[in-house]
């Protein structure tokens, strides 16, 4: 069953991208935050049918730490859920990411049209470049900024390395972090074809302002709750669903 739904959850996703992204052509005269409320229809709709379909549900813990202005916000990145169902827990964002899968069809028009900040990781000096002047325009126009400081997706029980640009960025701008921790890897693995019912916890962690930090010590600060915090949320699950099963 699980293949089952997980076939044809893909298979709708498919079917609706391909008219959608012509429809998300059409945003382009719009403003930013105009075109980034239609374009966010596409992942809202798709965490609301792994809802139904794959019965994937969420909470949401610490949503009163979301500050009211622009924040960077640094997240454990394990799956591909979090991508899509953070379009429906955060306001309107903006991600740094690498700059060729604009060059997708379909999903990369939508995605240049979303206003993310693209970057050329084979240049690291021009991209931190970049990120901090396009990230602070994009926080002046009401974008928080999301990263994933791991740079790329990491199994669930593993830690990768972290990455200093979300600090610098925070540093250069005066901007609040949001450290953000999950446990979305345990039921949509990362790069699985299979998605599994289960319960996902996101856990939103107080702001850090940079004022009288480095870099270093907010990226240290930051990587040490996430790890804690998401250890913690998958110990807690795995023993919901040890509890659940009950006795062998």
């Amino acid at each position: 069953m699980t293949f089952v739904r997980s076939l044809l959850y893909q298979t709708i996703l498919v079917a609706v991208v391909i008219p959608y992204s012509f429809m998300v052509l059409c945003t382009a005269p719009l403003s930013r935050m105009a075109r980034w409320k239609i374009i966010a229809g596409w992942p809202q709709f798709a965490t609301w049918l792994a809802k139904r379909l794959l019965h994937i549900d969420y909470e949401v813990i610490g949503s009163e730490n979301i500050p009211a202005e622009p924040a960077i916000i640094l997240s454990k990145h394990a799956s591909a859920w979090e991508t899509i169902a953070y379009t429906s827990i955060f306001p309107p964002h903006v991600y740094v990411l690498k700059r060729e899968l604009l060059w997708l069809p379909f999903l990369g028009w939508g995605l240049a049209l979303f206003s993310p900040i693209a970057i050329n990781r084979a240049n690291r000096r021009n991209a931190m470049r970049r990120m901090i002047e396009l990230g602070r325009e994009r926080l002046a126009e009401g974008f928080s900024i999301m990263i994933y400081p791991e740079g790329t997706r990491i199994p669930v029980d593993k830690r990768g390395k972290y990455r200093p640009g979300g600090a610098i960025l925070s540093v250069n701008t005066g901007a609040k972090i949001l450290p953000v921790a999950h446990n979305a890897g345990l039921v949509w693995p990362r790069n699985s074809f299979l998605k599994h019912p289960g319960h996902v916890t996101v856990r939103i962690g107080a702001p850090i302002a940079p004022e009288g930090l480095s870099s270093e010590q907010i990226m240290q600060r930051v990587e040490d709750w996430i790890e804690a915090e998401t250890g913690a949320l998958v110990a807690a699950e795995r023993a919901r669903r040890a509890a659940a099963a009950g006795p062998r």
